[in-house]
């Protein structure tokens, strides 16, 4: 049972009834969702997990969403087999469940994940999404890895360390208005880092309030996100 009195904040929104296009497949010490572009173009995302896990129907029907426009996704298990957070879980027991699913310790996973993307895919060009746990993730890749050359950052943590602008290529930060775990105000008081705001929206892919029709017919500032197209300062990013 949740405590009431310490609620999650990060709300799973609909969840949907979603069986998936791609499959499930063993990346080393791993397991991932993989999706193949109907047409090869070379180009692979990686798509990763909020704190609901790897599984979770909506995360793989974005990343299905994407792989329709042209791109081979992969959504890992970054929690290397350990339970994802649960819903009804108390909010005040997450530190304790964060110490061992640190987003920021994760090189591991990803370059087995770009091994198996290069040898069993032949992708060449890479990008990265990620939500809430895997927003902060991305922003780790996107220091510390050049060969991404595509970054998104979904309801993220940007300032938690000196050196968040160490970025190797760009990286869109998308915040929500109405965050209650992450203030709005740590993206748009910054000049230096390319962010978007989506308006009345609460932390999470989709607002609680959002029916199911929200998430089935995703944001044109979402979609354009992980479709890397119509964002002035990423076009030469995947497409080029």
């Amino acid at each position: 049972m949740a405590n009431e009195a310490h609620p999650c904040p990060c709300d799973i929104g609909h969840k949907m009834e979603y069986g998936g296009m791609g499959r499930e497949v063993q990346v080393e010490h791993i397991k991932a969702y993989v999706t193949r572009s109907p047409v090869y173009a070379g180009k692979a995302v990686i798509v990763i997990q909020d704190i609901f896990g790897w599984q979770l129907p909506n995360t793989r029907y974005i990343a299905d969403m994407i792989a329709a426009n042209g791109y081979t996704t992969i959504v890992p298990d970054f929690f290397v087999g350990q339970e994802p957070w649960h819903p009804s879980g108390d909010w005040s027991t997450f530190p304790e469940w964060l110490k061992t699913r640190n987003s920021r310790k994760i090189d591991k996973e990803v370059d087995a994940v770009l091994r198996y993307l290069k040898q069993h895919c032949h992708a060449q060009k890479f990008g990265v999404v990620g939500f809430c746990w895997g927003g902060v993730a991305v922003h780790h890749i996107m220091m510390k890895y050049p060969e991404f050359r595509a970054g998104v950052s979904l309801y993220g943590i940007v300032k938690d360390s000196e050196d968040v602008y160490s970025l190797k290529n760009p990286t869109l930060f998308i915040f929500a208005e109405n965050d209650a775990v992450i203030p709005l105000e740590q993206g748009s008081m910054d000049t230096d880092l390319m962010t978007c705001n989506n308006c009345a929206m609460a932390h999470g892919t989709i607002s609680p309030l959002s029916s199911p029709q929200t998430w089935r017919s995703p944001s044109p500032t979402l979609w354009n996100s992980v479709h890397y197209q119509k964002i002035p300062s990423c076009n030469t990013l995947l497409h080029s």
